[in-house]
């Protein structure tokens, strides 16, 4: 990626649009604007992107707001968002909330900016650890994971309990990385309360939100010692996990061909034989453990909310892991792939709530964005997905609605392209996405074949934001099929850790 901040006078993502975009004033804005607080009316801190979404309805594809002195771009028009894919004109920008990341992420995959030459040398090395290949070696492990979930589920059904569903699939997803990448185990099921490192980490994102709410960091002065804490026990028990596989000597044979953290930690780069540093290795690893449980996380909630709302499309999946799977107790990892229909209800989720719910583009040079607005170089702004995933021109007039039919082969053919971006766009889109669609495409598959799902008949969503977002409060009652098989099986007593203990504080905590 190019440095950006050479040759210019302007600076690397501007704080505000004002200097960006030359004719700023012909972007529609909220009415009832505030001095010095700009559009704050009816707003609320806790749920920015929601709040925002509410604003696109009114003000059309792209708009802008104001708060504390700095104007922000948004769009979600289609027409927009492709042009903002041409990599020639536009690059990833970090800002806002990832930016706000850096220091606990610093420049590992998600948090670099373009012109730091770690991104490029980690993204080398690891891309073949998401290789066919590689995917086929994590699934035995995802299974393992997947049956600790389901003896959990079966002992709260014969207690008669409703399960708590973005606890169990926070609990499911952070083992789930943890095992296949750094060969590590958390104990979450074996936890009455959540782990330490997923306490510490929705602090460290919840914290990088609040920062974007408030005039003044220094408002946040508590909530900043809170965040230091946060990060240096994430830090410690990253270090810890790390220590461990070096003592160890490697998890694989010595030529990067492990788990990901065998790779971070052997492998060179195969044109420059640079490695990358024991500083980015923590960097990476803290990126992985929280990107690669958090947003799939969510995807599986709000996944599980609708095929408990909706038991047509529940049944039709159901019948379909059924006749795919037959009586395999253990599916192997070329019949994840065959469950299209489960795909397609995973994708119509990831539609109407990507769990990533935005990502920012900035301008490689002076241009005009879809031949109506003038950028200059370094002028960013934010992609609002759930909007642009509801644009009743592509999607629609009922784009509201739950409909997995709308990712048959035909309707994608069918539609322009970028108009579904829940991993991002261009080379800076997620490194890890066919590894989550695996694992929640097994895990969904595995939930059908084994329970019928009831849902609350009071609940009605409602989401939590933390930069990614989460269903708030989602339980669903369970009910064992008739003449099941007996689904995965939890870790034997050679997989398993002779002792849970957290990698800092001991056994116990």
């Amino acid at each position: 990626m190019a440095d950006t901040t050479k040759g210019t006078t302007l600076p690397t993502g501007f704080r505000g649009a004002e200097q960006g975009w030359p004719e700023l004033r012909r972007i529609p804005h909220p009415p009832n604007r505030l001095p010095l607080l700009g559009d704050v009316i009816g707003v609320d801190r806790r749920t920015p992107l929601q709040d925002t979404v509410r604003y696109a309805r009114r003000l059309g594809p792209i708009f802008r707001r104001r708060a504390f002195g700095r104007e922000f771009v948004f769009t979600w028009g289609a027409e927009l968002v492709a042009d903002l894919a041409d990599e020639s004109r536009f690059a990833k920008h970090v800002g806002l909330g990832v930016a706000n990341l850096r220091p606990v992420a610093g420049d590992g995959l998600f948090t670099a900016y373009n012109h730091e030459p770690n991104w490029q040398l980690a993204h080398d090395v690891l891309a073949p650890g998401f290789s066919r290949e590689a995917m086929a070696g994590y699934h035995a492990n995802m299974l393992a994971v997947a049956g600790r979930l389901t003896d959990h589920w079966d002992r709260e059904l014969v207690a008669g309990r409703a399960v708590d569903v973005p606890g169990d699939m926070t609990k499911l997803t952070l083992e789930t990385i943890a095992r296949t990448g750094f060969g590590h185990d958390f104990g979450s099921f074996e936890r009455d309360r959540p782990h330490p490192f997923v306490t510490a980490m929705i602090g460290t994102l919840t914290y990088a939100q609040r920062l974007n709410t408030v005039p003044f960091p220094l408002l946040l002065r508590r909530a900043a010692r809170r965040n230091e804490a946060d990060i240096a026990y994430l830090n410690r028990t990253v270090d810890d996990l790390v220590r461990a596989r070096r003592t160890a000597g490697g998890d694989g044979d010595g030529d990067g061909g492990g788990d990901l953290l065998d790779r971070m930690l052997e492998t060179a780069h195969p044109k420059t034989g640079e490695r990358l540093t024991a500083e980015n290795v923590r960097r990476q690893v803290i990126t992985f453990l929280v990107a690669g449980h958090e947003t799939t996380s969510g995807a599986l909630s709000f996944a599980l909310h609708y095929l408990a709302r909706h038991p047509d499309v529940a049944a039709q999946a159901r019948a379909e892991v059924d006749q795919v799977w037959g009586g395999t107790a253990l599916p192997g990892y070329e019949q994840v792939a065959k469950l299209r229909y489960v795909r397609r209800v995973l994708d119509e989720t990831l539609r109407l709530w990507p769990t990533a719910p935005a990502y920012a583009r900035e301008a490689r040079q002076d241009t005009v964005l879809a031949g109506t607005h003038p950028m200059r170089r370094g002028a960013w702004t934010l992609v609002i997905t759930p909007m642009l995933h509801r644009e009743r021109a592509v999607w629609g007039a009922d784009a509201e609605e739950f409909d997995p039919n709308r990712f048959e082969a035909k309707a994608v053919r069918s539609r322009p392209p970028h108009t579904f971006k829940p991993f991002g766009t261009g080379a800076r889109a997620c490194i890890g996405r066919q590894f989550a669609l695996h694992e929640a495409t097994l895990v969904l598959g595995l939930l059908l074949r084994r329970y019928e799902l009831r849902p609350d008949p009071d609940y009605r969503l409602r989401v939590t934001e933390r930069l990614t977002l989460m269903p708030e409060g989602l339980r669903l009652h369970l009910e064992r099929r008739a003449g099941t098989t007996a689904g995965p099986a939890a870790p034997t007593a050679a997989e398993a850790p002779s002792e849970l203990r957290c990698p800092v504080h001991g056994t116990g905590d």
